[in-house]
């Protein structure tokens, strides 16, 4: 009777393992399915956000399509294949070769007030054939940006090389609050130029056991926060001068970085554009294998 009573025992706790056992098996399978389409949804989301960029880099005035930026000075400027350009305390008017066929925001243009990219709902867009003109404003000068439609760097372009995207770059900082915006003066590629913007904090975060930070700017009224940022893979594998990432607000004290969205400035693209430079406070000494690799020869 015992033995009965025992060989039962055994019988049904055997049973309760290998119930237990199927439905453990099942969980962990079902967790590793769960697992496994998130890190896919997530690898999907950034390669179309990359897509995106890519698009928005190959349209007709886009960073491959720049060809010229010739700084103007005071007074009549000669523009080829244009007319002149004329800088007056700080108009700017066209007028157009009698030759040329030229329009202005899609309407035709003969001559007039032209505004810049610092102006009030500007800039004006000046288009002759498959070049389009607008007229910068960097400090206290003026410089007229020439994109062709064209140009060989749109036409041959292949796409950008990125590193894998890994969950370990999408970062989770601490956000720390600074009692007062500090002001903020960038280097840019133009020699003597500073870019002037607020930083209101620092992202502080870790990777592999070490603190860094950097500090972003602020752009459209909060919503977005822009970083400029150098890492260990500048010049070998990223473009030298660094790189550039959004991200959006600090929440609850915490900021999200996600360096699978690093890319390349313009300056990567074309000799012609006016990039600022990573901060001294953000050139990080440590790798960050995320988002696009160099381009090019740059």
């Amino acid at each position: 009777m015992k033995t009965r009573s025992l060989v039962v025992t055994v019988c049904a706790v055997v049973i309760l393992a290998a119930v237990a056992f199927l439905v453990n098996s099942r969980y962990c399978s079902r967790h590793s399915v769960q697992e496994d389409a998130s890190a896919q949804s997530y690898t999907g989301g950034i390669d179309a956000w990359h897509a995106g960029r890519i698009d928005r880099l190959k349209k007709e005035r886009g960073w491959l399509s720049l060809v010229a930026l010739d700084w103007l000075k005071e007074g009549t400027n000669t523009e080829a294949s244009l007319g002149t350009v004329t800088v007056k305390n700080g108009t700017i008017s066209g007028a157009i070769d009698p030759a040329v066929h030229a329009t202005l925001n899609g309407k035709i243009f003969t001559a007039g007030i032209v505004k810049t990219d610092g102006d009030k709902f500007g800039p004006d867009t000046l288009v002759v054939g498959t070049r389009a003109h607008i007229v910068l404003k960097r400090g206290e000068r003026y410089a007229l940006r020439i994109y062709d439609a064209d140009a060989p760097a749109r036409k041959q372009f292949a796409g950008i090389d990125r590193f894998p995207v890994s969950s370990r770059w999408r970062v989770e900082a601490r956000w720390e609050q600074y009692a007062q915006p500090k002001k903020l003066s960038i280097e840019t590629v133009i020699p003597g130029f500073y870019d002037k913007a607020e930083a209101t904090g620092a992202a502080v975060f870790t990777v592999d056991g070490k603190e860094y930070r950097l500090e972003p700017t602020v752009e459209n009224g909060g919503q977005e926060y822009f970083y400029v940022f150098g890492d260990n893979t500048n010049g070998a594998e990223t473009y030298g001068a660094g790189r550039f990432v959004y991200g959006g607000p600090p929440k609850d004290g915490m900021i999200v970085i996600d360096f699978n969205k690093a890319y390349n400035p313009p300056c990567a693209f074309s000799e012609f554009a006016t990039c600022p430079l990573p901060l001294p406070e953000n050139r990080l000494p440590v790798r960050i294998d995320a988002g696009e690799k160099k381009y090019g020869h740059h």
